[in-house]
């Protein structure tokens, strides 16, 4: 079987997770290693003795016996890599969000049909089992209606100066909560300041708007003495709490809920007439077989390169995010005003 010849541009945080789950992979070969750290490459190095290592991204493009490309640089720098990468006929793997703005993001997205190239966006938690495992109770109805869901992903740092908090942090729950849900919301509204770094948010709260009056709550932020990454969803039936930072029971089902008590009557007038009652029952953990959602992400980009398959996270999912991020951004330059989603 022939191997993909990769190349990774850019090796700080996230970076070195690709090369180590590609490395595994008996169809990939890790080839290039591009960071402008000179301390990461010889760290990259020592790990991996085979894979060559440069400051100058270009040499990984440049090169015609790479076959795709995976994009871990500052999230204001993807747009030009990614772009350079297409033309020169490589598919690429790009970390989220996929640019800063709409424009470009449609760009490349039109870029990789034009040149008939993979272009899958790193939404991560799209291949989380435990997310996966969400989907399916949502899906039959094992929560009952869904009334709403709210996501909480805060730590203390890291800080960053090129996004603010809503960049860095909240593409992850919009394309949870839109893969969850099958659809995209239609307005958004925000609120949030900027603390540490005059005109750069550390923190964001953010409403979501979705079709059938479903609300959907996000809460990121750099400046919390806590690391919390967890998921509710409050339905009819039951509720669930995914909690990301535990890996041996990362979901909760409570089987708790408000019923209103049965009378004679059709219909309720007075408040005699009718009563709400709390109902609180067992808390259970469902078993999930997990496994490194990045090593699931990394299979299925080279399955898509291999035999020609639309990613999951393609493009499109990517630019869908971008255009939410846009209108959140928006309105959180406005004061809070709800913003359409274009």
């Amino acid at each position: 079987m022939k191997k993909i010849n990769i190349g990774i541009i850019g090796c700080g945080h996230w970076g070195p997770n690709y090369v180590r789950n590609f490395s595994l992979m008996p169809e990939a070969n890790v080839s290039w290693v591009s960071d402008l750290n000179s301390k990461r490459l010889v760290h990259i190095k020592q790990l991996y003795p085979a894979v060559k290592t440069t400051k100058d991204y270009k040499k990984i493009i440049s090169d015609p016996s790479i076959n795709a490309v995976v994009i871990a640089t500052p999230t204001v720098t993807h747009y030009n890599i990614a772009r350079e990468c297409l033309h020169s006929g490589k598919h690429i793997l790009v970390e989220k969000p996929l640019s800063v703005n709409l424009k470009d993001a449609a760009e490349l997205v039109e870029l990789a049909e034009k040149k008939k190239r993979i272009l899958m966006v790193g939404h991560t938690f799209e291949y989380n089992p435990a997310i996966n495992k969400m989907k399916e109770f949502i899906k039959n109805g094992s929560l009952g209606k869904v009334y709403y869901l709210y996501s909480t992903r805060t730590n203390l740092g890291p800080l960053r100066n090129d996004v603010n908090a809503l960049w860095d942090l909240a593409p992850h729950d919009i394309s949870i909560f839109s893969y969850l849900l099958g659809r995209q919301p239609v307005r958004v509204s925000a609120h949030g300041a900027g603390f540490l770094q005059k005109g750069i948010e550390d923190i964001v709260f953010i409403t979501l708007y979705y079709p059938q009056n479903m609300i959907v709550g996000i809460h990121v932020s750099w400046l919390n003495p806590r690391k919390v990454r967890e998921i509710t969803v409050v339905g009819s039936k039951r509720m669930l709490v995914f909690d990301d930072l535990n890996s041996a029971s990362p979901i909760c089902l409570y089987n708790k809920g408000v019923i209103r008590k049965p009378y004679s009557l059709p219909y309720y007038n007075t408040f005699r007439e009718f009563k709400l009652i709390i109902r609180e029952g067992k808390i259970t953990i469902p078993k999930i077989k997990m496994k490194e959602p990045l090593q699931i992400e990394c299979r299925h980009f080279l399955d898509c390169v291999m035999h020609g398959q639309e990613p999951q996270s393609n493009g499109r999912v990517g630019l869908d995010v971008v255009r939410v991020l846009e209108a959140i951004q928006s309105s959180l330059k406005d004061n809070g005003r709800i913003k359409e989603v274009g």
